[in-house]
This record gives structure tokens, sequence and C-alpha cells, in this order.
């Protein structure tokens, strides 16, 4: 979003960004397609560069649809991510220089060690029966 935001003027961003939002609130693939081909459209118009953007990026944009739906909140913010990075970068503060690349190394990897064992054990991001139904194949239809 901001990349595309950093295409508009200042006094138009808040309508663009709620244009784009609209993409994310249609309930499946084909609505989401072709409301992103209409905001496109809007924005070809006034924003060429933003609606070329839009363009090249709208595979990677409507990827999180090709998951069932309930993993589309978790798929769509990268919290868990950057909950992660702040975590390593307190434990690294901490130590402020380190005598080799090894100890660094050491660190860390305890570190996201010890965050692995916490998500494959205790919390899971996805529950059991949401993932089982990536794995499962969906039934072939008759022609």
């Amino acid at each position: 979003m901001r990349n595309l935001l950093a295409h508009v003027p200042r006094k138009d961003k808040k309508a663009v960004a709620a244009w784009v939002r609209t993409i994310f609130a249609q309930p499946d693939l084909e609505s989401a397609q072709a409301q992103l081909a209409k905001v496109r459209e809007e924005l070809a118009d006034r924003w060429p560069k933003a609606a070329g953007l839009l363009e090249q990026a709208a595979d990677d944009i409507l990827a999180f649809m090709h998951f069932p739906e309930e993993h589309w909140k978790r798929l769509a913010t990268n919290n868990l991510v950057e909950r992660l990075n702040r975590e390593i970068c307190r434990r690294t503060d901490v130590v402020q220089v380190f005598p080799d690349e090894d100890s660094l190394i050491r660190l860390v990897g305890a570190l996201l060690m010890e965050v692995d064992t916490e998500w494959a054990v205790g919390r899971r991001y996805f529950s059991e029966g949401s993932m089982r139904t990536l794995l499962e194949k969906p039934p072939e239809k008759e022609t």
C-alpha cells in the first residue's frame, strides 16, 4: 500500500487507500480480481504510475485468496514476523558488541529455536483443522 500511495499526491491518499481496501473486502477471488480491475481503471487517468504498480502487483495482492478463508486474516498481516524481529533486536541490543560471528549466530539461533518450539507446541498460528484443508485434495469434477 505504501509503495502505491507514494505515487499519489498527499491530498488524494485517503481516497486512493479506500479504493484499494475495497479489493480486500471482496468475498472471493473472482470478485476481488474484478474490483482490482475497476480500481486500476479509476487510477489510470489521474495516477498512471500507481495504476501500473497495482497491475504489476495484482498476483501478489491477491495471493492470500488462494488459501482457505479462515486463513485470510492471519495472512494479511506480518505482525508475527515484526514481533520476532523486535525480540531479536531486543536480545542482541543487550550484548551490543559480539566477540565473533559465531556468538551472534548462537544467540539468535537459540531464540529462533525457542520460538519455533513455542509455535509448534504451544501457540499455533493456524489450527490443525484449517491446515488439514490445505493438504487435502479437492474432489475432482466429473466431466
